[in-house]
C-alpha cells in the first residue's frame, strides 16, 4: 500500500543503475552480432586474400568440430584423423572427375564413404585405448596415405587429381570466393548444429559418462561399444565433408591432405580452443589459421615457426583449459 496521500498513484520502484543486465541477453545481443558479421563479411571484406583465410578457417572449423566429438566428449585422441580429410577429398574429387557427378551428389557421396571408414576404425580400435588407439589410428592414415601415393591409375599418384571442379547452383558458379564463403558457412553451421544437438542429447551424456569413467558408464548400462564407434562414424562423416569442400575449393587433390601436420593442427586447434566445447574448436581454428598467416606479414620466414611454437606454449601455460573455458571462467567470476 502507498504511504501517500489518498488518491495520489504510486511511483514505480526505481532502476538502480549499477544492475546487472541478465545472462541470457548478453548472449542473445552476442550472438546477433556475431550473426550479422558472418552473414555479412564479405561485403565490407574487401581483400581476396583475407577472404581466403576465412574460408580455410571454416574448412578447418568443420574438421575440428569433427576431432572434438572424439577427444572432447569421448575422450579418444585420434593421430590418424586427416585420413579421413584426405577420403572426402579424394572421393567428391574422383566422383567428379572420372563418375562426372555433380558436387551435390559428390559431396554427400564423400561424408558417406568418410564414415564408412569410421566405422572399420571404430570397430578395429574397439577394444583398444589410449596409446594402442592412437597408434592404430595413426597406422590407418599411413596405410591410406601409401594408396594414394601408389594407387596411380585411380588417385594419379603423387601427381594429384587437378581439375576439380567448382560447385554450381542452378545456372550460378560457386567458384568465386564470395560464393564459396556461404557455402563453407552454411557447413560450419551445419557441423555446429549436429554438435549441438548430439552433445545435448542422452548420446552425448552417454560420451562424456564414456569419457570420465567408462568402467562406471557400462556398469549402469551405457553400450560401450555401440556409442563409441557412432562417435568414430559422426566425426569421420564431418571430416569427409570439410575433406569435400577443400577439394572443390583449391580444386586439386594430392597425397599432401594425408600430411600429419593436418591432424597436429586439428588437435591445437581443439585443445587451445577448449577441448569438450562447442565454441572451443571454432575459436581454436580461426586463431590457428588466422595466426600463421599474420606471423608471415610482420616476422620474416627464419622466425615464423619460433614465434608460433612460443606463442602456442604461451597459449597452453596460461590457458590450460583452453580460451573458451576461460573466458566462461571469467564471466563467472565477475557475475559472482
Amino acid at each position: 500500500m502507498s504511504c501517500g496521500a489518498p488518491g495520489t498513484p504510486s511511483r514505480p520502484p526505481a532502476v538502480q543503475s549499477g544492475s546487472a543486465v541478465p545472462a541470457p541477453t548478453i548472449r542473445a545481443v552476442l550472438a546477433a552480432l556475431a550473426t550479422t558479421a558472418a552473414l555479412t563479411l564479405p561485403l565490407w571484406l574487401e581483400s581476396p586474400y583475407f577472404l581466403h583465410v576465412v574460408i580455410m578457417a571454416g574448412i578447418f572449423g568443420v574438421l575440428a568440430l569433427s576431432l572434438n566429438l572424439l577427444l572432447g566428449y569421448t575422450g579418444q585422441l585420434s593421430l590418424g584423423h586427416a585420413a579421413f580429410f584426405g577420403i572426402g577429398a579424394y572421393a567428391s574429387a574422383l566422383l567428379t572427375l572420372r563418375l562426372e557427378w555433380s558436387f551435390w551428389l559428390a559431396l554427400p557421396g564423400a561424408v558417406a564413404l568418410a564414415a564408412l571408414a569410421g566405422w572399420l576404425i571404430g570397430r578395429l580400435a574397439l577394444k583398444l585405448r589410449g596409446a594402442y588407439f592412437v597408434l592404430v589410428t595413426i597406422s590407418f592414415a599411413g596405410v591410406v596415405a601409401l594408396v594414394s601415393v601408389n594407387w596411380m591409375e585411380l588417385t594419379n599418384g603423387p601427381l594429384g587429381l587437378p581439375g576439380v571442379p567448382a560447385p554450381t547452383l542452378g545456372p550460378w558458379s560457386l567458384r568465386g570466393k564470395r560464393a564459396y564463403y556461404y557455402l563453407v558457412l552454411a557447413a560450419v553451421l551445419l557441423a555446429y548444429l549436429v554438435c549441438r544437438r548430439l552433445v545435448g542429447s542422452r548420446i552425448g551424456r552417454a560420451f562424456v559418462a564414456l569419457r570420465e569413467n567408462e568402467a562406471l558408464a557400462e556398469s549402469v548400462g551405457v553400450d560401450v561399444t555401440h556409442y563409441l564407434v557412432l562417435a568414430a562414424v559422426v566425426s569421420a562423416a564431418m571430416a569427409g565433408l570439410a575433406g569435400s569442400l577443400y577439394a572443390h575449393y583449391t580444386r586439386f587433390v594430392s597425397p599432401e591432405v594425408f600430411l600429419f601436420s593436418y591432424t597436429v593442427t586439428m588437435v591445437i586447434m581443439v585443445v587451445a580452443g577448449g577441448k569438450g566445447t562447442l565454441a572451443g574448436p571454432l575459436v581454436g581454428a580461426l586463431i590457428f589459421t588466422v595466426l600463421p598467416e599474420a606471423l608471415r606479414a610482420v616476422v620474416s620466414w627464419q622466425w615464423q615457426m619460433l614465434a608460433y611454437g612460443v606463442l602456442l606454449v604461451l597459449l597452453v601455460v596460461f590457458l590450460p583449459r583452453g580460451v573458451v573455458p576461460a573466458i566462461a571462467a571469467l564471466r563467472n567470476r565477475r557475475a559472482s
